[in-house]
């Protein structure tokens, strides 16, 4: 099981897949701070702070923040993907195959390639 912590855009229904999947997962909403325009600073500050990996598709902010701020619990950015429990799975596998513990680390999850005719 990772902890991990879901940005504002990151589509719920992954997060109830994650959930079943055995993860702990917590959404900025269900933190109290949704429609607040909570910067991406502050994002990884509050998972850091409370042992969480970042989920997010702000692919360019979060690898930037990464490269600039290196102390944190993980950052998991994943591609925009419309099949919810792929890319839930695809999270799974991402961390469940971590040598180590995500501290420290940038995951990149990228969507799936459709199947070649």
């Amino acid at each position: 099981m990772v902890r991990l912590y879901a940005d504002e855009n990151f589509p719920h229904p992954v997060v109830i897949e994650l959930r079943r999947l055995g993860h702990d997962v917590v959404t900025i909403q269900e933190a109290g701070k949704a429609g607040q325009r909570v910067s991406d600073e502050m994002v990884l500050t509050d998972a850091t702070r409370d042992g969480r990996a970042v989920l997010t598709h702000n692919r360019k902010h979060f690898i930037h923040l990464h490269n600039s701020h290196p102390h944190h619990e993980g950052i998991i950015v994943c591609t925009i993907d419309l099949d919810f429990a792929g890319l839930a799975h695809r999270i799974d596998v991402a961390v469940k195959t971590q040598p180590q513990q995500l501290t420290g680390q940038l995951i990149r999850v990228n969507r799936s390639s459709p199947a070649s005719s």
